[in-house]
């Protein structure tokens, strides 16, 4: 994977600069440090930060096409390209390079904008038709790399993270508040909503054609299920057969590459088929990454994770985070994340990606989609029984039937019914909803917004998150299982705006990793959907037909073990010992105000609890984390916006000021310093 940035000129009349195309170039370095490109002319300017894992030495971007009428910038990879570039050959077109984006080239000479449809891949792109005067920006199906765009007066920017965009903004960009108000219930902005107002991100599955005239948008994929019944009508040893076929397959084409590649190994069945499969398909030891906690963290899984590498034969690699480093690596993953969170999760993984990296793996395999596509998550199981008991709603033993599910919870017999009861009764009224599978969730998340000032629910008056994503849903929702509702739900919001992206993408590619996620090939998806959701999961038993697939592969243990969340030390590290300077001075009564965004008299009270080392619930540990987390983006991207973007790349103004490409090696980049800079000055909200 690598990093992209450009420019589209509508008019013509403000093309792009040399000194533009480094600063916006300089801002995404850290995601492909092996090289940068650039090509440019009077309409649009292209530029690439390249990560070599396939043809290191042939494939610079952009790639031209012979005749150079079309130039392309891609990151990500195309894993079928093989089987694509012969049957381009045979059609008669002629490769300069082994790159695998190069049959993007030769696939959209060939379909046009159809040429999306053949690739089996993750990517963000932007291809120039110079005879159109045409540019299309492509994302991939289910949203694994990002693409954002933004228009500035009489041009376009387009880049792979949002800082990208920023050196050309002539003004302080500002926080979005819809944005806030969806990631307060969601996790996470909801595409083409950002945090930064007027910059949007490209929906997962869809194209976005530029010419003079018009930018419009083009769906090509989403998540589609059957209607209720009409289910694969195989049976189920050939079901399982077929998944484990599919897997297989798609590993196959992951392990594609001319680098070192590793796998995630976290200690759970997704992870472990993974390794297994690419084990079997790998000549030489495979290298295998986990974080572990210690002992007594109530997080760890080392034991697990050294059972199944010793039984798998990797090459294994173990980071210990602890909550020291969860505080000292935060600033830097929302550089990355460019959003807040509401979980320290993403701290560990950017750590993990930087001991990939050290080992000289620039490629890993991970799980993620395994739960989405296959019914992983206990949120399945908590709705299969939330509509058992919505029946008879005042059934005393019905809500019990919730124990059974979290047997480890540290309650006694007394107060665990009440719990239970109280969290997943929410939203029992509505079992009519559309949502009512995520309602407890994100009601629950909800409260966060209890924090947000006046001024801000000012702005958010007459907004409604949890509405806005139901007219959302696709025309045929009413057909399609209840399971199936609850995937996609989950599919369209954590997925892809969290698990993908601040969890995935930003965490691995912060130190040049590219992520490789079997589970979301496409075929696999589309095969999965077609399964009776009693298959994905029999009774109250998750992923049961994945379980039937490779139960000769994971050890029984694996295969039985209940399916343990990936968690990280939260909120309290921040107060134990002695307080980091940013999070004292970011949560500082003042700072709060000047910001604008929380009210700080509630603020200041859930800080008094946390500081005294009371126990927090979860509502305000993720209360405090967003809170934390929203002050620190606006630190790092509105308050210093002048000293981290403005002068981003001028010092190359005189550099590429002729020809229209070039590809330069030098190792330069504009990456997280380190440093915050908490301005005492008087501001209103957004400052």
């Amino acid at each position: 994977m690598c990093g992209i940035a450009g420019i589209f000129s509508f008019t013509g009349g403000k093309p792009a600069q040399p000194w533009e195309l480094r600063a916006m170039a300089s801002m995404v370095r850290h995601r492909g440090p092996d090289s940068i490109g650039f090509y440019r002319n009077r309409r649009v300017g292209l530029a690439h930060a390249r990560l070599s894992i396939i043809d290191p030495t042939g494939g610079q971007q952009p790639l031209h096409s012979p005749d150079r009428g079309l130039s392309l910038i891609c990151n990500g990879e195309i894993f079928n390209y093989r089987e694509l570039r012969r049957d381009l050959l045979a059609w008669g077109y002629d490769f300069q390079t082994e790159s695998d984006s190069e049959v993007i080239l030769a696939l959209y000479r060939r379909y046009g904008l159809d040429f999306v449809h053949r690739l089996n891949g993750q990517f963000a792109l932007a291809l120039w038709d110079v005879r159109e005067e045409r540019l299309v920006l492509a994302r991939d199906r289910v949203g694994i790399l990002p693409l954002f765009y933004s228009r500035q007066g009489e041009r376009l920017l387009f880049g792979s993270e949002v800082k990208a965009l920023l050196p050309l903004f002539d003004r302080t960009p500002r926080l979005n508040p819809v944005a806030l108000d969806q990631l307060m219930t969601f996790w996470a902005p909801l595409a083409p909503e950002t945090m930064f107002e007027g910059v949007h991100s490209l929906l997962p599955g869809h194209m976005l054609i530029v010419t003079r005239d018009e930018t419009r948008l083009r769906a090509y994929w989403d998540w589609h299920f059957p209607d209720q019944g009409d289910w694969r009508g195989q049976s189920e040893a050939h079901l399982a057969e077929e998944l484990r076929e599919w897997l297989s397959d798609a590993v196959r084409l992951r392990l594609r590459a001319d680098v070192s590649i590793g796998t995630y190994l976290s200690g759970g069945l997704d992870s472990s088929a993974l390794t297994a499969l690419a084990a079997a398909q790998s000549d030489d030891r495979l290298n295998s990454f986990s974080i572990g906690f210690g002992e007594g963290s109530g997080y760890d899984e080392t034991p697990y994770q050294s059972m199944l590498a010793e039984s798998l034969g990797t090459l294994h690699h173990t980071v210990v985070c602890q909550p020291t480093d969860i505080v000292s690596r935060f600033p830097e993953a929302i550089w990355h994340t460019e959003a807040p969170v509401l979980r320290t999760a993403p701290v560990p993984m950017c750590h993990l990606s930087a001991r990939v990296r050290g080992t000289g793996c620039k490629a890993v395999l991970t799980g993620e989609g395994a739960d989405e596509v296959l019914g992983g998550y206990d949120l399945f199981k908590e709705m299969k029984i939330r509509r058992f008991w919505a029946r008879q709603r005042h059934s005393v033993w019905r809500p019990l039937l919730l124990r059974r599910l979290y047997p480890y919870l540290n309650l006694n017999g007394q107060r665990a019914p009440a719990y239970l009861e109280q969290f997943f009764g929410m939203g029992l009224a509505r079992a009519d909803s559309p949502l009512f599978s995520h309602l407890p969730r994100w009601i629950t998340t909800a409260r966060c917004k209890l924090f947000f000032s006046e001024s801000l629910q000012a702005e958010l008056t007459g907004g409604d998150a949890l509405g806005g994503l139901q007219a959302s849903l696709p025309q045929d929702w009413e057909r399609w299982h209840s399971f199936n509702q609850a995937q996609y739900l989950e599919a369209k919001t954590l997925l892809s705006g969290y698990l993908l992206s601040a969890q995935g993408d930003r965490m691995l590619m912060a130190n040049a990793v590219e992520g490789r996620f079997p589970f979301l090939d496409h075929r696999l998806i589309d095969f999965a959907a077609g399964v009776s959701p009693h298959l994905k999961m029999k009774v109250l038993n998750e992923k049961y037909l994945l379980k039937r697939a490779v139960a000769d592969l994971v050890p029984a243990d694996i295969c039985r073990r209940p399916k343990q969340p990936y968690r990280a030390p939260d909120g309290p590290a921040f107060f134990a010992g002695d307080e980091a300077d940013y999070v004292r001075e970011l949560l500082s009564e003042e700072t709060l105000q000047r910001y604008g965004y929380f009210d700080a008299r509630r603020v200041m009270h859930l800080l008094s609890k946390a500081r005294q080392g009371r126990a927090i619930g979860a509502k305000d540990n993720m209360a405090l984390v967003g809170i934390l987390s929203t002050q620190l983006w606006h630190c790092l991207f509105i308050e210093n916006f002048q000293q981290r973007f403005s002068g981003a790349g001028h010092d190359s103004r005189n550099h590429l000021d002729t020809g229209e490409t070039d590809v330069d090696n030098r190792k330069d980049q504009t990456a997280y310093s380190g440093e915050l800079l908490v301005h005492r000055r008087s501001g209103g909200l957004g400052g």
